[in-house]
């Protein structure tokens, strides 16, 4: 950890780790983490030079894979995911394809819970298996299906917990013990929990996969992403993106680094939030069902409790009536943003069925539980009473 602090940081809250963890002081004396947006760095000599390039000199060398704002992001962040290292990607689907272009070769094989972002089983289906790596799918609670799908050959298990957008529960320790037994790696993409809430690694994972565009930032503002994990494993991640450039900005790291500064405070009122709208919309006659881990009833909520200090800011909910009455709550709303995005101050909602997930077979919608009456709310920081009149637009709508 690279700090001004001392080593009292090395023992820090988690809470101080997000505010001084990879601060490194410039010859300035300045107080806030500089942007160095510069693409490549001066050498002391030609010496230098080479033992920087073949890395018997630990030094930057050029931007795309060295610089010292990306560097103290990915160092923050792995102190808050109790991690050895990260790396910053340019996007969230930036950091699972390096895991994947990383750790996998042709003819290996991967295991991956059907509820997952749609744009990750588009990944794994429509360019992973171009390069002879194919994918099973399986029930993310299912842990019979996932012993029962691995092959000598099966390489990573790959997993969101919570789902997107259906806040299902993986068992994290569970899953890591198959994933030991076959010589494989678990990957957890811990986007809707943060290591605010949630730290996979402590509960049996491999490699922590990120979108910092989500939470990290906390405000809609960047793109960005990030993998977590060992040191070996985060130089051998680093390589890929050393050649193949999916490489995190400067700015957009800085911007994501302040957000984490404020990521547990955030969390904990996003987490209120959802929890109290959740619990209003179960009480609504139009609504058919509510998908939130911190729900009793929800059939993760025991297993959330245990793995996690929050249940997150993301519920999802049906309405009797399908799209059409779907489509029509969304357009009645006036408050809430109607975007794809999460993790942002500002609450979104979106219909899953047409958009995140609209590329997906009708099958392959249903097997993931998507309905056409399913409404994602992605709960912001906005006064709960003023969360609660939105939606209640959208159900005298429905009247």
């Amino acid at each position: 950890m690279t700090s001004d602090a001392g080593d009292w940081l090395d023992q820090a809250h988690p809470d101080t780790l997000a505010v001084r963890a990879g601060i490194r002081r410039g010859p300035e004396g300045e107080h806030s983490e500089p942007i160095f947006t510069t693409s490549s760095y001066i050498f002391d000599s030609a010496a230098d030079a080479a033992a920087r390039f073949d890395g018997s000199r630990s030094a930057n060398v050029y931007s795309r894979y060295t610089n010292p704002t990306v560097r103290a992001f990915e160092q923050r962040l792995a102190a808050l995911e109790g991690a050895d290292a990260a790396v910053g990607t340019a996007s969230g689907m930036a950091a699972i394809l390096s895991v994947c272009m990383t750790f996998l070769q042709s003819g290996d094989h991967v295991i991956c819970s059907r509820d997952v972002f749609g744009s990750t089983v588009g990944l794994f289906q429509n360019y992973l298996n171009k390069f002879g790596i194919s994918i099973s799918f399986v029930g993310l609670r299912d842990l019979a299906g996932w012993s029962a799908a691995v092959t000598p050959n099966t390489r990573l298990l790959y997993c969101e917990t919570p789902s997107n957008p259906l806040s299902e529960i993986a068992d994290i320790a569970a899953l890591g013990e198959i994933a030991r037994a076959a010589n494989a790696r678990l990957v957890v993409d811990n986007c809707f929990c943060t290591p605010a809430l949630q730290k996979p690694l402590a509960l049996g994972a491999h490699v922590v996969i990120h979108s910092a565009t989500k939470y990290l930032d906390g405000q809609g503002r960047v793109l960005g992403g990030a993998v977590v994990g060992t040191r070996d494993d985060m130089a051998q991640v680093n390589s890929f993106i050393r050649t193949c450039g999916p490489s995190l900005s400067p700015f957009n790291a800085w911007v994501a680094m302040k957000g984490l500064e404020t990521l547990s405070l955030r969390m904990r009122a996003h987490c209120d939030n959802a929890l109290a709208l959740a619990q209003w919309l179960q009480q609504q006659a139009a609504v058919d069902r509510v998908h939130y881990a911190g729900l009793p009833e929800h059939p993760g909520h025991d297993l959330a409790s245990r793995q996690q200090c929050g249940y997150g800011g993301v519920l999802s909910f049906e309405v009797i009536g399908g799209q059409g009455a779907a489509w029509r709550f969304i357009d009645a709303t006036e408050l809430m943003s109607l975007t794809a995005n999460l993790g942002d101050a500002k609450t979104t909602i979106v219909h899953p069925a047409t958009t995140t997930h609209g590329r997906l077979s009708d099958a392959q919608r249903a097997e993931a539980g998507i309905a056409d009456g399913l409404i994602r709310i992605a709960v912001g920081l906005e006064h709960i009473d003023d969360l609660i009149a939105d939606c209640q637009r959208g159900f005298d709508a429905l009247a």
